[in-house]
């Protein structure tokens, strides 16, 4: 577990395709943060880099239609998690996701790591890239 410990920057979000192509769901710079502490707790977002703006401030009153493109772009969920590492898997029980339906699911990932890369399965057509963030990173963003 000590090894995903941390804060993870997306590298990319890649699906195979049906004719072998590579497509990104969500851009090819799509962005996203990853936290695992050291408590069993994760927190994970992803979102499309460049989403188009809101018609009005007022979100309660948006047609469904833009809403439904604005979490289509985005996605986010907390829990807590746990490795499996004799098949070489984080499992994540989730607590609260930006779909309601997702909540108290149980998602298992198959992981490799290759230096401060972290790629994660959630299927075997799909990879979610993620590279460390260092301390010395967010010292030098003014961040902790």
């Amino acid at each position: 577990m000590e090894r995903f410990i941390g804060a993870w920057r997306l590298v990319a979000f890649e699906e195979d395709g049906p004719d072998g192509e590579v497509v990104h769901p969500y851009g090819q710079d799509a962005a996203g943060l990853l936290i695992y502490d050291s408590s069993g707790r994760m927190s994970v977002q992803i979102m499309k880099r460049h989403r188009a703006p809101l018609s009005s401030a007022g979100w309660q009153s948006l047609p469904a239609e833009e809403i439904k493109e604005a979490l289509d772009e985005f996605t986010a969920f907390f829990g807590s998690y746990e490795v499996d590492e004799v098949n070489r898997s984080v499992i994540h029980r989730v607590e609260g996701h930006v779909l309601p339906d997702s909540v108290g699911k149980v998602l298992r990932r198959e992981f490799t790591f290759s230096g401060d890369v972290l790629v994660l399965r959630p299927s075997p057509t799909r990879r979610v890239i993620w590279e460390r963030i260092t301390p010395r990173e967010n010292l030098e963003r003014g961040t902790v």
